[in-house]
């Protein structure tokens, strides 16, 4: 199944994702996830990438997202939901952290997260009947 990458690119979305959604704080990285404002047909999942100045000059901020961008390409394929947007934040140790294990903590990351999701869901559902 091909599902499309939409990148999050305006400000208001980011500020959806983040006062309306799911928060998981790993060493390497934070990840938020949101169900979508927008439609779109076929559903789709969105992501953008945040490295604040914290994370240090403009090189190093870059090179913190290029990380999280193949991070995410490798793994978001089979584990994102679609109808979510996802924003990704870099942290200082994005940066000097091994490749393999910012992909377990982002892999546990979206775990967690459908876990949240589907506790919602069904919590919803049991109030509804």
């Amino acid at each position: 199944m091909s599902r499309k990458l939409i990148l999050i690119k305006k400000r208001p979305d980011f500020l959806h994702v983040t006062r309306n959604g799911y928060k998981v704080v790993k060493s390497g990285l934070i990840l938020q996830a949101a169900r979508t404002r927008r439609l779109f047909t076929p559903s789709v999942y969105r992501i953008g990438y945040t490295a604040s100045k914290k994370i240090g000059n403009a090189v190093s901020r870059n090179r913190a997202k290029r990380r999280l961008r193949a991070l995410c390409a490798a793994l978001f394929p089979l584990e994102a939901v679609e109808g979510y947007d996802y924003v990704v934040i870099a942290r200082h140790t994005t940066i000097d952290k091994p490749y393999q294990k910012l992909y377990k903590e982002l892999k546990c990351a979206l775990k967690e997260i459908k876990q949240e999701m589907n506790e919602l869901q069904t919590d919803t559902g049991k109030t509804a009947e």
